[in-house]
């Protein structure tokens, strides 16, 4: 069935583009008869046929679902999930294999803030040179270098010949390059193997009418892409035990090979991937427009339109639809200037909450493998929420969109930081030793036990950390997706990523906080500030909620554009080879 033209796409308030016109109609060919429906003209009696766009009356009235991910988007997740594997696994021994010739001065976490910044430079190779799967393939080739010296350097007579610490620093430099290399490309590549763009009438197995929505698909995506990154972090769950029992050289023997079953997934399946060539010079464009705007106070200055209309005298070599994105992806990017505080209540639970752990009476349960709980609550999340809350929603009409989940992120991990305070507030008020939980008295067989609280209760604050990522941070790559022109995805990806280095920054300035009983209050204030992030959050941006579908049908008006561009360019070949 052909599919037909939509004319223009309806913009509910605040239009970002005014080259947006109000949709009045569309038409849906059947047995190669085309009749126009508007949703004017009696819609009750005219069922628009599968795999049509809907009118606007079924938009309202019929439930929205998503699509199941194509092969090529689970190819994609088993790479990242291999890359995430090998990066946990590897990160969680920093802290024991360096600590006793630098004091732990690179510990856990040493990979942290660089693989933050490098995206960045990844990104800018992706969009402007390589694209994006080329970009992860070249990445991954570095990432696999640096695991090469980590290991060799770690058997037992590199080590006695001194070539451990070396080779430790040399291969967190490189490793910290691929994995930020791969990080902001990765994100984007998942959800382009995702064809559809426009919404769909389908009929279930059951009988039911619905509309296959692309946004709600593109959700579906990043959430499993999500908890493929935590599947890949329970690594934690074996490295530390391979390390204590054969050597540091066993485990990171095995996150190479784990990274090597990945890339060998990334480079078999070439073949099943959707892949957009680089567009040259865009980001240098887009930075270019950037300062158009800036220097005129005008956010459509950049355009040749608004140029000639105003006698301004300049031709710039992007369309006026190129403005619309940029100015749709700006408004991303003051979307993620909330974010460096949510990631320092999230840092928490592999930093503060770990030590908070080791205050506790373990009973047998390392402190370190708490954080695990983390994950696995993403885990178990993840499914209900995709398979039974947010098909309850859609069938009640009750919209969740993304910055509604934002905001919900940042509570929950308000009540995250709560329910530490309560914890650590137990912690003080039990023996033997109170507000200092290491003193002597803990001491048993030279190891000191903690207070009289068992660790486990500990548990609900990783469940808490755990269900504010699903709505903050799996919705943070979603909005940075969705909201990038298609020619900057990974670039606007990497500025979503940066904002977690800030988020680090700002937990390095907490540090002189984090001591007995001093941390109880930075529990309390992270958790105030959190909540009062999410509500100015809300304030400020719930108005984009409503605009959503405005800004996302940018894309339809791309796509069409340059559906024409090329039909007429086949015209022109054929219209030169007649003559």
């Amino acid at each position: 069935m052909a599919e037909q033209k939509i004319d223009a796409v309806v913009l509910p308030q605040e239009p970002i583009a005014n080259t947006l016109d109000e949709k009045k109609g569309f038409g849906v060919e059947d047995n190669n008869k085309l009749a126009v429906h508007d949703s004017a003209s009696d819609p009750e009696n005219i069922l628009t046929p599968d795999g049509e766009e809907p009118t606007d009356l079924e938009k309202a009235t019929l439930q929205h679902v998503a699509e199941n991910l194509p092969l090529s988007a689970w190819l994609v997740a088993m790479v990242e999930l291999s890359e995430r594997f090998t990066y946990y696994g590897m990160n969680g021994l920093f802290q024991n294999y360096i600590q006793r010739p630098l004091d732990g001065s690179l510990g856990r976490g040493a990979l942290g803030d660089g693989d933050h910044l490098t995206p960045i430079f990844g990104a800018i190779v992706a969009d402007q040179y390589l694209g994006k799967y080329m970009a992860i393939f070249w990445f991954c080739i570095v990432y696999i270098v640096g695991l090469v010296i980590l290991l060799l350097t770690s058997l037992p007579p590199s080590l006695a010949h001194g070539a451990g610490l070396g080779g430790c620093v040399t291969a967190i430099i490189i490793i910290g390059i691929g994995t930020g290399g791969i990080k902001s490309n990765v994100a984007p590549l998942i959800a382009d193997q995702y064809k559809r763009k426009k919404m769909a009438i389908k009929t279930t197995k059951k009988g039911q009418r619905v509309i296959i929505d692309p946004a709600l698909t593109i959700q579906r995506i990043y959430m499993i892409f999500y908890a493929c990154i935590n599947i890949g972090s329970l690594s934690l769950l074996a490295t530390p035990y391979m390390e204590r029992d054969v050597g540091f050289w066993s485990a990171f023997l095995l996150t190479l090979c784990v990274f090597l079953v990945g890339t060998s997934v990334l480079i078999l399946g070439r073949k099943y991937y959707i892949v957009r060539p680089p567009t040259g010079s865009v980001i240098t464009d887009a930075f270019r427009a950037i300062w158009v705007m800036v220097k005129n106070r005008n956010m459509d200055a950049p355009k040749n339109s608004f140029q000639l209309e105003h006698g301004g005298g300049q031709t710039f070599p992007w369309n006026d639809h190129f403005i619309d994105e940029l100015k749709r992806a700006l408004v991303a990017c003051r979307v993620f200037t909330f974010y460096p505080i949510y990631w320092v209540v999230y840092g928490q639970f592999s930093g503060n909450f770990v030590t908070q752990a080791g205050q506790m009476e373990g009973h047998g349960i390392p402190n370190d493998l708490m954080q695990n709980f983390d994950a696995i609550s993403i885990i178990v999340f993840i499914p209900v929420l995709d398979r039974l809350v947010y098909p309850i929603l859609q069938r009640l009409h009750i919209p969740f969109r993304p910055i509604s989940r934002i905001t919900l992120g940042f509570i929950v991990g308000s009540l995250a930081m709560m329910y530490a305070a309560i914890v650590q507030h137990l912690i003080y008020s039990a023996g033997p030793c109170y507000e200092h939980p290491h003193c002597d008295l803990s001491i048993v067989d030279g190891v000191a036990r903690g207070n009289r609280v068992h660790i486990g209760i500990q548990t609900p604050a990783y469940v808490f950390i755990g269900i504010s990522e699903i709505f903050a941070s799996v919705s943070g790559l979603e909005y940075a997706y969705t909201k990038a022109p298609p020619s900057m995805k990974s670039f606007v990806q990497s500025m979503y990523l940066l904002t977690n280095a800030f988020g680090s920054a700002l937990g390095e300035a907490l540090l002189p906080a984090v001591y007995d009983p001093a941390i109880l209050w930075m529990f309390v204030g992270l958790c105030v500030a959190s909540f009062s992030a999410g509500i100015i959050f809300w304030l400020t941006f719930h108005k984009l909620n409503d605009r959503e579908d405005a800004m996302n049908a940018l894309d339809l008006v791309g796509l069409e554009a340059e559906t024409g561009e090329k039909a007429g360019a086949a015209v022109a070949v054929r219209e030169n080879e007649h003559a």
